[in-house]
């Protein structure tokens, strides 16, 4: 077997453990530093003129992203969550544009409106968060 590929089956292993065992407050946060990761390695990736590893960084980051958006409740009655689901598009949108033109100036928009919502999330009161997971 392959290491690399055992290390990161290991890995992922270890991501789903964490991911099962968090509060849905702990996930959010979780999808958010998952994002921000790929993002700064495809920048790297840009640099490096690594091509594929770009591509493959900026397509999760778009695919957490999807899952945050996915993530949004009562959308049609919640202006904060509507607003949430505009931005989440938008940075969509700015992360295609990014792996196209190799932009790191599209990556660091989408990366400082991470940062923004990271900050406001990491702000939430404990009162407020779900202390059970969602398999309790």
């Amino acid at each position: 077997m392959n290491p690399n590929r055992a290390l990161n089956q290991y890995k992922s292993v270890g991501l789903n453990s964490a991911l099962a065992n968090a509060t849905p407050h702990q996930q959010i946060a979780m999808l958010l530093n998952g994002a921000l990761e790929r993002i700064a390695t495809a920048k790297g990736a840009i640099n490096n003129k690594d091509a594929e590893l770009k591509g493959n960084c900026i397509s999760k980051a778009i695919t957490i992203i999807g899952g945050l958006q996915a993530s949004l409740v009562d959308i049609e009655n919640n202006e904060v969550a509507q607003n949430l689901d505009r931005l989440y598009t938008y940075m969509y949108e700015t992360l295609m544009k990014a792996n196209i033109e190799s932009s790191l100036e599209k990556l660091d928009e989408v990366a400082k409106l991470l940062i923004e919502i990271k900050t406001g999330w990491e702000q939430i009161p404990a009162e407020h968060h779900n202390t059970q997971s969602p398999n309790a």
